[in-house]
């Protein structure tokens, strides 16, 4: 996080975080701008966590007046939005300065000159004016989103992946994922396994795993582990499941679950490596946005 670093006691900005964390989560309603709806990270359960989040914002004739003074003064080097402008000045989205303050305690002092010797010329504006410019900066970091997503920004978890051509998509599934997967097999009735179109794409591209969180493509099972098979010089074969290979040594589990490592010279022993999601690890590179949106509007459809 970038900091905006002011002349002003570090106790104020103390002070300003802790009235933030006392805040109760019940200040900020699911859905209110800055809070945690059912949409947003935590689902409600957490509450908000700066001032701009808790604290009314101020009246309309007042935000008004700060975004005049603002865009006319301020905008050039931190941006119309607030991410910074073409003059190089830094985001106020993440400024902690910004995030603190209150009233324009925290703003105002660096406003006024405090950072002048950081590039952060000073402006002769009267109390009203500052307080102005404060809460306009107040009324913007209110409405953004996750991970200082800017105001108006498109949220991805709201993009619609449904765009593609099923009957099309049909014919690729065919041709390029039948072989392994099969519709009245492993992915019986995965659309109504993964409802999220979003979901539902990752998990088929990704050849199962849902995101990371386990479980096949069809959903529910297990991750199949990458095996290996050590052809040793004597001929004897150790088959298990990989724990590392590079190109000193292979270390694999075997089916009674001891581990067993074993020292490699150049291709003695022989390893071979079963990655059971290799085809899919090769067919990512190749795969285009049609393609991969025509498969997952057919997908969706096998419920």
């Amino acid at each position: 996080m970038r900091r905006f670093v002011t002349a002003t006691p570090v106790c104020v900005i103390a002070a300003a975080l802790s009235l933030a964390w006392a805040q109760p989560p019940e200040q900020t309603p699911p859905g209110a701008p800055g809070g945690r709806g059912a949409g947003g990270r935590g689902g409600g359960r957490r509450g908000p966590n700066f001032p701009q989040q808790t604290r009314p914002l101020a009246s309309p004739e007042v935000i008004a007046r700060g975004k005049a003074v603002y865009g006319v003064n301020c905008a050039a080097c931190h941006g119309a939005d607030l991410r910074g402008g073409d003059q190089g000045g830094p985001s106020l989205l993440r400024s902690l300065a910004a995030l603190s303050d209150m009233h324009g305690e925290v703003i105002g002092p660096i406003v006024h000159g405090a950072r002048q010797d950081k590039g952060m010329p000073g402006f002769n504006f009267g109390e009203s004016d500052t307080t102005a410019v404060a809460e306009y900066i107040h009324s913007v970091l209110a409405q953004v989103g996750s991970q200082a997503r800017p105001p108006g920004a498109v949220d991805p978890s709201t993009l619609n992946v449904l765009v593609g051509n099923a009957s099309e998509g049909e014919s690729y599934f065919k041709a390029k994922c039948s072989a392994c997967h099969s519709l009245s097999g492993d992915l019986k009735g995965i659309a109504s396994k993964y409802s999220d179109p979003r979901m539902l794409q990752n998990t088929w591209v990704g050849g199962g795993g849902g995101g990371g969180r386990g479980g096949r493509f069809g959903g529910g099972e297990s991750m199949k582990p990458t095996t290996v098979t050590v052809t040793l010089s004597s001929g004897q074969k150790l088959e298990g499941v990989l724990v590392r290979k590079d190109d000193f040594d292979v270390t694999l589990t075997m089916a009674d679950g001891t581990r067993q490592t074993v020292a490699r010279d150049g291709d003695t022993p022989r390893v071979e490596v079963h990655d059971p999601y290799e085809a899919h690890k090769k067919l990512v590179p190749t795969l285009s946005d049609k393609d991969m949106h025509d498969v997952t509007a057919f997908l969706a459809t096998v419920k």
